[in-house]
């Protein structure tokens, strides 16, 4: 794991629409100084508002991940957030003219090339780090996200669909800029096609199409290139995870197990890793003088964990449903 934080060396600008408003969006991703995060910030109102990304701002789960400050919102968050987390950036600030990330071609891909053409900047100041020290799991109805102890980042996803073509695929990665941007950048979002009908007869998913989303029908897929991998639809589910586990607001360190989830399983596994200090330190480096070697140096306690609190729950969510297992 990298000791330094990242940024961007230079703004980069992307155009597109939105998968569910169907509108246009012009969105620009710019460097943004260490320990501010990644933030959104509407360029297309007269009052300013930032929204960080963080936990706290999550307001839905339903379809895709959309957080709000002051009754301003941005939703379809998590390609965005998967394509900086996935490599390594830290801070930026993104603005954007309308209330919903450009869906692009339905995977993280667009995003990841041309930040790797802008490139990073390394900032002098130390990562932060959620370090998990004990098990930590959320369960419910058949789904299961836990995270385990482990000396880096690794995700372990697997799903189970009723259909031929899905059926149960599994994949296990550990995560790198040079790995997530080879094995899961460019895997697509994916619908049913009588489901996309129905969506779209609701007002939801105005802006899909097979140019940006995988769709199948009951036999196969109807997208003219087929998939990008055999177990695209897996791939996608890390990409996902990636862009939530961003809402963290630091890196983590551990090994993410998860099996048939989503935007709302993953937000309660964020939830449940907050509840539970006693499982986790929060953690930076720090360069011995001496021989100019970097050793981790704990920022927490479990009583100064407790304090820290209040920055990963968002306040009134009901957690009494987790199940921990640390």
């Amino acid at each position: 794991m990298e000791t330094r934080q990242h940024t961007i060396k230079k703004k980069v600008s992307f155009a597109g629409v939105g998968l569910h408003s169907g509108k246009r969006v012009k969105l620009t991703v710019k460097p943004a100084p260490a320990d501010s995060g990644i933030c959104f910030v509407r360029s297309d109102l007269k009052r300013k508002v930032t929204i960080p990304a963080y936990i706290n701002r999550v307001v839905n789960t339903f379809l895709a991940t959309t957080i709000s400050e002051d009754n301003v919102q941005i939703s379809t968050t998590e390609h965005l957030l998967a394509a900086l987390n996935g490599l390594g950036i830290d801070n930026a600030i993104i603005e954007l003219n309308n209330n919903e990330v450009p869906i692009m071609d339905g995977s993280a891909a667009p995003f990841v090339r041309m930040l790797h053409k802008v490139n990073r900047k390394r900032q002098k100041t130390t990562r932060k780090v959620l370090k998990i020290t004990k098990e930590i799991c959320w369960r419910q109805n058949g789904s299961e996200i836990k995270i385990l102890p482990y000396d880096g980042f690794k995700i372990t996803c697997g799903i189970d669909f009723d259909h031929p073509l899905i059926k149960s695929q599994s994949y296990s990665i550990k995560v790198s800029p040079d790995s997530f941007s080879k094995e899961i950048a460019s895997a697509r979002t994916f619908g049913f096609l009588e489901e996309v009908e129905k969506l779209q007869k609701n007002g939801l998913a105005l802006g899909g199409s097979l140019d940006n989303a995988i769709v199948v029908d009951q036999s196969k897929v109807l997208n003219d290139e087929g998939l990008r991998f055999p177990d695209e639809f897996v791939r996608h589910k890390i990409l996902d995870l990636l862009g939530d586990f961003a809402l963290l607001g630091c890196q983590l360190q551990g090994h993410v197990i998860a099996s048939k989830t989503g935007h709302t399983q993953h937000l309660e596994l964020l939830k449940t890793i907050a509840d539970h200090p006693e499982c986790w330190e929060f953690v930076t480096f720090k360069q011995n003088k001496e021989d100019g070697v970097f050793e981790w140096v704990s920022l927490t306690s479990k009583a100064a964990g407790n304090k820290i609190l209040p920055y990963l729950v968002p306040p009134g969510i009901d957690i009494s449903e987790a199940v921990a297992c640390c």
